[in-house]
């Protein structure tokens, strides 16, 4: 039997502020619940739980209903999340590769 998931309070918190704004932006539309799933691609239950905040829903669901439901992500104006994206990919480009775990025990008794 799988271990059940544990997510931070606010992790839960911010799923579930997303899909209450996916759900406003909804209605703000006049879209049946049907509708909306129909234009993402998705069941109407999946829908349901991406409105509840469902932990368990792909993120990409998630976001693709948002964009949908015209629910800002990130950045409105897409040059500036592209640059945005340029200069994270910057930052770890500078970097190392791989992070691995000392092996030495750090002696830090002065």
């Amino acid at each position: 039997m799988a271990k059940a998931k544990i997510y931070s309070q606010y992790s839960i918190e911010a799923a579930r502020l997303l899909g209450a704004q996916i759900k406003l932006g909804r209605k703000q539309r006049k879209w049946t619940e049907t509708e909306l799933a129909s234009r993402a691609s998705i069941s109407r239950a999946t829908l349901q739980k991406i409105e509840k905040g469902d932990m368990t829903c792909a993120i990409g669901s998630f976001f693709e209903v948002a964009i949908l439901a015209r629910v800002p992500l990130f950045e409105v104006d897409k040059s500036i999340m592209n640059l945005q994206i340029e200069r994270i990919n910057d930052k770890i480009a500078l970097l190392p590769k791989t992070i691995h775990k000392s092996s030495k025990a750090v002696d830090d008794d002065f």
